[in-house]
């Protein structure tokens, strides 16, 4: 980075970060400092299946807030969820809302926390900057470290059969964003390893994001990668480890923050069909497809990707030579990191193992290249001709 004179940027992220073990315990007072008094959980049925809001229900009760907990949220969830959850929330006059679970429950509760006091239709905000006005309150409490939505103002749904469109508006980033890593405890190691590369991958697309990338999401970049590669093993290999677990969800949540103001770019493009058509979860379809744009990418990227290279795989930096390599060595070697370490958490690494077959890729190439809110970040332009 040259020395000259700093770009202007402008930065937004939540109004409070709480990261404490145990802190879904706090719910109560926090949502009452918002002068909450009946709120709604937006949430699935497998988090309310694991019992993990007990803690967070103790207390709002304990605050004497009341509260109905909307639980039909699906993964890549669809319009129509949105305006379920919505109904329920007008039904129960709710003055709050607290998302509770993975980026699906998350994205939802952002939209009906906007929308219970807009006189916007769903369909009017789609897009960027479209929503007018002010949201209820808003609490985020992230279940799994790999999406960051917790922290942004964006939220993606799925409308007509299989298109995901999305909503980008400063008004969706919450009051709080509360961090409680024994939340992630019992997440399975294939769950863990898909959503952690997916919050590499936030990171690593912020920082060679062709717009709006400045020295904060550079430095979250940076400090989200280091937490993150040096704790994702750990947590796939010993899902117990609360410390481990801790740092995977705030190297999640930096992300978040980086990605949220530089934003994501071509493995999303290409992502977002694989899992809209196929319904593969995001933090894997991120995995598969990203060896495969760094490998595109690097003639333009090069030097970015490699100052990141030492945080992602600080081991494998450590094991090998690197000194008598060119940049372009270097970089095979990353994205050949970049292939062995999902294999090595054996989760899937290629279309085929998720039931792509060939005569799919035509269609999802033409399916990525309408994704135009994402793939102008790309720092190599990606072209009609350059889409499979």
């Amino acid at each position: 980075m040259s020395s000259g004179v700093t770009p202007s940027f402008l930065f937004q992220t939540a109004n409070n970060v709480l990261f404490e073990s145990g802190s879904t315990s706090k719910l109560g007072d926090i949502m009452k400092n918002l002068g909450c008094k009946n709120v709604l959980i937006v949430t699935d049925h497998g988090v309310q299946q694991l019992g993990i809001l007990e803690n967070g229900i103790k207390s709002l009760k304990e605050a004497q807030i009341k509260f109905s907990i909307f639980n039909q949220v699906l993964p890549d969830p669809h319009e129509k969820v949105v305006l379920s959850a919505l109904d329920h929330a007008k039904t129960e006059k709710v003055d709050g809302v607290i998302g509770f679970g993975g980026g699906s429950p998350m994205d939802v509760a952002k939209l009906v926390s906007y929308l219970l006091n807009s006189k916007q239709q769903i369909s009017e905000i789609y897009g960027v900057g479209k929503c007018e006005g002010k949201r209820l309150p808003l609490c985020q409490v992230p279940t799994t470290a790999g999406t960051g939505s917790e922290v942004t103002p964006i939220s993606i749904i799925t409308t007509g059969e299989n298109e995901k469109k999305g909503v980008v508006s400063s008004v969706l980033l919450p009051d709080w964003a509360v961090l409680d890593g024994d939340l992630t405890l019992g997440i399975p190691s294939h769950i863990t390893a898909a959503t952690g590369i997916d919050a590499m991958v936030h990171a690593i697309e912020a920082y060679t994001s062709k717009f709006k990338k400045n020295v904060i999401s550079d430095s979250l970049s940076i400090q989200a990668l280091k937490l993150l590669g040096s704790n994702l093993q750990i947590v796939c290999n010993d899902g117990k480890n609360r410390e481990a677990r801790a740092n995977m969800l705030l190297g999640s949540m930096l992300a978040g923050m980086a990605f949220a103001n530089a934003p994501v770019a071509a493995v999303h493009a290409l992502a977002y069909p694989i899992g809209a058509h196929f319904h593969v979860p995001h933090g894997l379809s991120n995995s598969i497809v990203l060896p495969h744009v760094l490998e595109f990418n690097s003639p333009i990227a090069i030097t970015s990707y490699l100052e990141l290279y030492p945080f992602i795989f600080p081991d494998s930096i450590d094991k090998r030579d690197l000194t008598k390599l060119t940049k372009t060595e270097i970089m095979k070697n990353m994205i050949n990191d970049f292939k062995i370490l999902p294999k090595s958490m054996k989760i899937p690494t290629t279309l085929r193992e998720v039931g792509i077959q060939k005569n799919d890729l035509e269609f999802l190439a033409n399916e990525a290249m309408k994704q135009q809110r994402l793939l102008p970040n790309n720092p190599r332009e990606v072209t009609y001709k350059d889409r499979s």
